[in-house]
C-alpha cells in the first residue's frame, strides 16, 4: 500500500509541472476530456488538471470531485484484492489544482481484445470483474430493499417522442411496432432491489487489460456512489463482451449472502431484471443516436450521419430481439 510522503510527492508534482511548462506550445495537443487535461509522465505517473478555460468556481468544483474520487479509490485499494488493480491517486495539490495518479497498465478491454484471449484468460477476466463488483458493493453499508422503476434511468420522454413522431422517417412499420412494444414494457417494469456502493461507469474505456499480467485495472471513479445493485452487474462492458450472465454467476458465488440475498440465474424474476437492465443500456444508446438524426440534413456530411446512425440503431434493435429470444 502506498504511504504518503509529502516531500517526495511535491517533488514529483514539481517535476511534472516543469515538464508542462517547458512544453507549453504543445498544450493544445494534450489529451483532454470534458473537464480535465492529462499529461503522461513516463510510464509511472499521470498528472491531471482542470481545463484552462475553467473559471474559479468550475476549478473548485473539479477539485472537490477529485477529493471525493480519491476517497473512493483509497477505500477500494484498502481491501487489497490481488485479483485486480486500482491505480492510486498519489497526491492532490489544492493550490495548483493538480492531481498525481499512478498510470494504469494495459489497454481498454474491448470486444476485439477479448476475442483474442484464451479460455483461461477469459475466465480470469470474468472472475476479476465479479470480484471487483462484490468488493465495491460490500465496501459500504447496503441500503434497504425498495421498489425501483427502471424507466427512471432513461430519458423516456425523448424515446417516446422519437417513436411516436419521428421514427417513421427512417424505419418501417415492423420496426416501429417493435420499439413501441419495448417502450411500453419498460415503462411499466419495476422490481425489488437495494442501493449499493457502485463504480457507475463500467465501460471498455474504464477497464484496462494488461496482457503481460492478465490483470484488469479499474479507473475513473468520478461517478462512483450509491446506485441500484444490478446496474454495475449488467453494465455496458459486460454487454459488449457478452459475459453478463457469467459475471452474475461468479458474483453470486463470491457474494456474502449474510448481507442480502441474491436470486439464482434461473429465477424467473431475475431473468426479467436481466432482460430489462440490458435493454436499458441499449436504449440509452438508441436514444442518444436518435438525438443526432436530422429530418432535413443540409449537406452530405449530415446525410452520411443519418445513414450511420440509422444503421447503428438497427444493430441494437437486432440485439434487443436476440435478448427477448434468449431471456
Amino acid at each position: 500500500m502506498y504511504v504518503a510522503h509529502p516531500a517526495r510527492d511535491n517533488q514529483a508534482v514539481k517535476q511534472i509541472t516543469d515538464f508542462i511548462m517547458s512544453n507549453t506550445p504543445k498544450i493544445k495537443t494534450l489529451i483532454h476530456g470534458r473537464e480535465t487535461y492529462t499529461v503522461y509522465y513516463g510510464d509511472e505517473f499521470v498528472l491531471k488538471r482542470p481545463l484552462p478555460t475553467f473559471g474559479d468556481d468550475a476549478k473548485n468544483a473539479w477539485l472537490d470531485k477529485q477529493h471525493k474520487t480519491k476517497n473512493v479509490i483509497d477505500c477500494i485499494r484498502a481491501i487489497g484484492n490481488p485479483l485486480y488493480n486500482v491505480p492510486a491517486m498519489r497526491f492532490i495539490n489544492d493550490e495548483e489544482y493538480q492531481i498525481l495518479e499512478e498510470r494504469a497498465t494495459g489497454v481498454p478491454l474491448t470486444v476485439d481484445i477479448y476475442r483474442t484471449l484464451s479460455r483461461r484468460q477469459r475466465y480470469e477476466i470474468i472472475n476479476s470483474l465479479a470480484s471487483f463488483l462484490v468488493d465495491m458493493n460490500e465496501s459500504q453499508p447496503i441500503g434497504p430493499a425498495q421498489t425501483h422503476k427502471i424507466v427512471s434511468e432513461l430519458k423516456f420522454s425523448r424515446l417516446d417522442t422519437f417513436i411516436s413522431t419521428k421514427m417513421s422517417y427512417w424505419f418501417n412499420k415492423n420496426e416501429i411496432r417493435q420499439m413501441s412494444r419495448i417502450r411500453d414494457e419498460i415503462a411499466s417494469f419495476q422490481y425489488m432491489t437495494r442501493l449499493a456502493w457502485s463504480h457507475c461507469d463500467l465501460n471498455p474505456g474504464n477497464v484496462l487489460y494488461d496482457a503481460n499480467t492478465s490483470k484488469l485495472s479499474f479507473i475513473d471513479f468520478a461517478e462512483a456512489g450509491y446506485r441500484f445493485i444490478y446496474r454495475d452487474i449488467f453494465a455496458s462492458l459486460q454487454i459488449e463482451l457478452g459475459i453478463w450472465k457469467q459475471v452474475y454467476d461468479a458474483y453470486l458465488k463470491m457474494h456474502d449472502k449474510t448481507l442480502w440475498q441474491m436470486p439464482s440465474a434461473k429465477n424467473e424474476n431475475l431473468r426479467n431484471i436481466m432482460k430489462y437492465r440490458l435493454m436499458t443500456v441499449v436504449l440509452k444508446r438508441f436514444i442518444k443516436a436518435s438525438d443526432d438524426l436530422r429530418l432535413n440534413p443540409q449537406n452530405e456530411k449530415g446525410r452520411r450521419n443519418n445513414i450511420e446512425k440509422v444503421a447503428f440503431m438497427r444493430e441494437w434493435m437486432q440485439y434487443l430481439q436476440s435478448l427477448e429470444r434468449t431471456l
